[in-house]
């Protein structure tokens, strides 16, 4: 299956910090879907965010899921973005860093939950515009019909690495709705009888597994 190429995301922190959200576009991305970039400095705000509110876990834990996300996706660190720091306003300063990375690597889009911290008219000059992770997976999946059925792999394959939680399909369409994960959007499209087909089909087909 052929995926579209030449859109590029830059993902920002706060997509990074929540599991969920965390997998799921993590798996988007794995399927070639688009291009996703991070940087070394966004990898330390997710995984000190998760450190100082969730003590049961520990920096080394989290700093080998970030090496793992590191080697899963090709080409994802940004690098040598920080001289266009200085030269930008942002409506927090501490955000700079982030559109720094993705003007430094021709982004399309910042996804981002802090969808104010990234107005619209300091974005259009770089071409850039920020989504929240719920407008851009229904993106990705109203793009095409190929787009859905990459979704659709990600969703399998996101739904299949919960080997300890092992939810049904209705309560792992469930859990996209709920208020802490507010993929609201992305739970309407997916809880389809459309979409549950094109679901049914690849497992029926295997065609979601990696190849190997």
């Amino acid at each position: 299956m052929n995926a579209p190429t030449g859109y590029t995301a830059l993902f920002d922190s706060c997509v990074l910090y929540a599991e969920m959200i965390r997998n799921l576009l993590l798996n988007v991305a794995e399927t070639g879907l688009f291009s996703a970039k991070w940087t070394d400095q966004i990898h330390e705000e997710w995984i000190s965010n998760l450190l100082e509110r969730k003590p049961n876990l520990t920096r080394q834990k989290l700093e080998s899921l970030r090496d793992l996300m590191n080697s899963a996706i090709k080409d994802c660190l940004v690098t040598g973005y920080e001289p266009l720091i200085d030269g930008l306003i942002l409506p927090d300063p501490n955000d700079r860093h982030v559109l720094a990375a993705a003007i430094a690597v021709s982004a399309d889009v910042i996804v981002t939950t802090n969808l104010k911290d990234f107005p619209a008219k300091t974005l259009r000059p770089f071409r850039l515009i920020a989504q929240h992770p719920d407008e851009f997976i229904v993106n990705q999946i109203t793009l095409s019909t190929s787009s859905a059925a990459l979704v659709a792999i990600a969703l399998i394959r996101h739904k299949k690495s919960l080997t300890v939680s092992r939810p049904t399909w209705k309560q792992f369409f469930a859990s996209l709705a709920r208020p802490e994960i507010g993929l609201q959007a992305t739970f309407a499209e997916v809880d389809t009888p459309e979409f549950r087909a094109v679901i049914a089909t690849l497992l029926r087909s295997g065609d979601w597994k990696p190849l190997a």
